[in-house]
């Protein structure tokens, strides 16, 4: 294919991915708002007056950006996910995959959904924040970053996921058993150093401690690892997702039959 066919694959990928979650917004977008207004109202409002300070803010603020990093992830993963695997369910995907259209397209054109759709969640959920927190942002341009990369991350890791699927209940799998532990000790809630020391080491393998604290610099100028140190580790895990995914496609496995 010609740079501009493949162009024009890419553009036809992410505009069917982004319709797809568009036209019923009111079960992919509308849902993170109630949510985190219940995760504001009830670990911000009742707790987080209780609790006091938390890493030099207030506990309200401290929770602020790992809640929205919450949002973006589970969005970002779920919409690949879903897509992917019906894709693959309806054997849709494999002709693609016999098409000229390049895999590293086809696998952009998935991911371009996921993407969207958490930058879009990301949004809807500060606005929402808002409403019970002044955000002073500390620096749009580490939050920009923080919030592409880890939709893109994520996103490559759900359709890993759907890869490796055989039914609907499969995709249900990672993001119950993997996925929301990984988010709950990923600092959310609370700051490392309240970790003992052997946990606080076990947590650097979370890719999510990363994420949070990276984004939470971007937002209150504090985090409990060092903002290089943060976007290195990203990268590297969203390097490693997207070779990965690249192989998978490339090799066709789970996918030709």
């Amino acid at each position: 294919m010609s740079p501009y066919e493949q162009y024009i694959a890419l553009l036809t990928l992410m505009r069917k991915e982004i319709r797809r979650y568009t036209r019923i917004w009111s079960q992919t977008l509308l849902p993170s708002a109630i949510t985190m207004s219940l995760y504001f109202l009830i670990f911000g409002g009742l707790i987080g007056s209780r609790i006091g300070e938390m890493g030099g803010v207030s506990y309200m603020e401290f929770v602020v950006p790992g809640l929205i990093m919450m949002a973006i992830v589970t969005n970002s993963y779920a919409n690949v996910v879903a897509s992917f695997f019906g894709a693959k369910f309806n054997n849709s995907i494999e002709e693609l995959l016999v098409s000229p259209t390049p895999n590293q397209i086809i696998l952009l054109g998935f991911v371009s959904g996921g993407v969207t759709r958490g930058m879009l969640v990301a949004v809807i959920v500060t606005l929402v924040a808002s409403l019970f927190v002044d955000l002073n942002i500390h620096s749009y341009a580490v939050v920009i970053t923080v919030v592409a990369l880890t939709s893109a991350l994520f996103s490559l890791c759900g359709l890993i996921n759907g890869v490796f699927a055989n039914t609907f209940d499969d995709i249900n799998i990672v993001p119950a058993f993997v996925l929301t532990p990984l988010t709950y000790l990923g600092g959310v809630f609370y700051s490392l150093e309240l970790l003992p020391e052997f946990w606080a080491t076990v947590s650097q393998a979370n890719p999510l401690v990363y994420v949070v604290n990276a984004f939470r610099f971007g937002v209150l100028g504090v985090s409990d690892v060092s903002l290089g140190f943060a976007f290195g580790m990203i990268g590297a895990f969203t390097v490693g997702a997207y070779w990965y995914a690249a192989y998978l496609l490339r090799t066709g496995t789970r996918l030709r039959t």
